[in-house]
């Protein structure tokens, strides 16, 4: 049976398919009680919220399931050229950005490069409401987490985009790896090379995790229905990750706007780019994404994150949409559903027609 493998087994899940977990607000517990409930792995991604609101979320999810479930952070939520961030650089920067507050008429905010980690303080509640899963990218935790982990027996994943980083993460002694592939939308996770080296498509990601690799691996990236599923188990993947599709779902946090576009045509013309955040990730094609080029200096993430936050929501309130990031893998050509559990139903039954 195509649904029984490495990481059902592990997970303690129907289905090996993965609802991608989604940080900045774009979670939700409903969204993850309708895959987990469909018999997948509901994730939410919670790298930006304070040890208090992942409590508060974990007791919003078991209301809603008592099925397996997955938190993910990044081990890496700051970067470390932040540290002695100069006044000067910062003021340049903000000025190559003035011309879209002044289009929008709003100010530019004042900010402070004081912008501790919370990842610490975040895996000390994950310890606490010991989800089924714990998931991160942007590297790997300490050696006494992952050990925790496994005292507490909370499955722990990492996320590669090469090959160097799933051999560095099976030996840090994770239990399974996300390949994510160069098409995936959302952040690149990439960690041990800049994310431009690191742009491997999934299909070659799988089948050389998979000469390698002894850990299940989980193929992300590019993939909304029960073919790309197929695709993917067939070069050797244990399980499938899905983002974008659920976004498109009404239980995501995702603007009406966004989930709109992902409908659209203009899903067609995605880029990658560091200008809305700071960090490279994949999204539709957006005005600020064409007039910075890749080779000009940004703010390191969050920084950069918080300085477009008041221009991000005034373009939204303004019509001005292609001066928002609307994050978006490859292949969001396909979409029909508006709704988790008919999205799950959808990829079940595809899925097991083509792998039976």
């Amino acid at each position: 049976m195509w649904n029984q493998t490495k990481i059902t087994e592990l997970f303690g899940i129907k289905y090996p398919i993965l609802l991608g977990p989604m940080g900045g607000g774009f979670s939700t517990p409903e969204l993850l009680a309708a895959v987990s409930n469909a018999g997948g792995l509901g994730s939410f991604g919670a790298y930006t919220l304070t040890p208090q609101e992942i409590r508060e979320a974990d007791k919003a999810i078991r209301r809603l399931t008592d099925k397996p479930y997955n938190f993910n952070l990044w081990v890496s939520d700051v970067d470390e050229r932040l540290t002695d961030y100069s006044v000067k650089k910062l003021e340049q920067v903000k000025q190559q950005f003035k011309p879209y507050f002044d289009e929008l008429s709003i100010p530019m905010p004042d900010l402070s490069t004081d912008i501790p980690s919370k990842f610490e303080s975040q895996v000390e509640v994950i310890f606490e409401i010991k989800p089924t899963v714990f998931s991160f990218i942007f590297g790997a935790p300490s050696s006494e987490i992952l050990r925790e982990c496994k005292r507490l027996n909370i499955r722990t994943v990492g996320a590669a985009t090469t090959l160097d980083e799933a051999l560095l993460l099976e030996e840090a002694g994770v239990d399974a790896l996300v390949a994510a592939g160069f098409e995936a939308g959302g952040h690149r996770p990439s960690f041990l090379r800049s994310p431009q080296e690191s742009f491997t498509g999934l299909f070659a990601l799988l089948q050389q995790l998979k000469s390698k690799i002894k850990i299940p691996i989980i193929a992300a990236g590019g993939i909304s229905n029960g073919k790309g599923i197929a695709a993917a188990f067939n070069l050797g993947a244990d399980a499938v990750q899905l983002g974008t599709a659920f976004v498109a779902c009404e239980e995501c946090n995702a603007t009406a706007t966004h989930r709109a576009k992902l409908f659209s045509d203009e899903s067609r013309y995605t880029v990658v780019s560091k200008s809305l955040t700071g960090r490279m990730g994949r999204m539709i094609k957006n005005r600020i994404a064409d007039e910075i080029p890749f080779e000009q200096e940004v703010l390191p993430f969050p920084l950069h994150t918080k300085l477009l936050a008041p221009l991000k929501k005034a373009a939204l309130e303004q019509g001005k949409t292609d001066l928002v990031n609307f994050w978006a893998g490859q292949h969001a050509q396909s979409f029909i559903h508006r709704n988790a559990a008919g999205l799950m139903e959808s990829l079940v039954q595809e899925a097991s027609i083509l792998l039976a």
